[in-house]
């Protein structure tokens, strides 16, 4: 009976050292080494859904080789990194051929052709960020605090997106990231 005990003792204990563990918030990433290029890309389309703005809302989500979205689960498969940019002021109801630019932290006015900036809000990620995926588990987030992008659409059925986009790294210091999609971008209302 003792042993028992005893044994069940040391299961609590590993229970609540795993359990503990699990609840440490995700850190920012400390790798410095991200993709040049996504191999696919959502469009998400949610039309005008602010009451203060006359404008239509997208976001892009992007997705590194190696990573994928089960759309039906919503719900990342694989290893890699995503690339996330919420509200995208669009002129028209859909992503436009242009530039767009994040809006400045202090002054956030949307504008067609701009988008929010990284923010991290009780430690859920807004605006645009950085996801890396190992084996379908989220593993680290680098917000992202400016940047801009150029969307062209060059053939009809293939997109073209070049991003350059700031954080700050580990070490607090600025740090730039550049990368590119070409491909067929998806889209889906939400």
């Amino acid at each position: 009976m003792r042993k028992a005990i005893i044994v069940n003792c040391e299961l609590l204990i590993v229970n609540c050292i795993l359990l503990l563990a699990a609840c440490n918030p995700v850190k920012p990433t400390s790798k410095t080494t991200y993709p040049e290029t996504y191999t696919s890309a959502w469009e998400e389309r949610y039309g005008v859904c602010y009451d203060s703005v006359p404008y239509a809302v997208v976001a892009l989500d992007l997705y590194s080789d190696g990573l994928s979205l089960d759309t039906a689960e919503r719900r990342m498969n694989g290893t890699g990194y995503n690339l996330y940019l919420s509200d995208i002021f669009v002129p028209g109801s859909v992503l436009a051929e242009g530039e767009y630019r994040s809006l400045a932290p202090d002054s956030l006015t949307p504008q067609p052709f701009t988008f929010l900036p990284g923010r991290d809000y009780d430690g859920t990620p807004h605006g645009m960020y950085l996801l890396y995926v190992e084996n379908g588990k989220l593993q680290s987030i680098q917000l992202l605090d400016s940047g801009r992008f150029v969307m062209r659409d060059t053939t009809g059925q293939q997109t073209y997106l070049r991003f350059t986009l700031f954080y700050t790294d580990a070490s607090g210091d600025a740090a730039a990231y550049e990368c590119a999609f070409q491909g067929e971008l998806q889209w889906q209302n939400k």
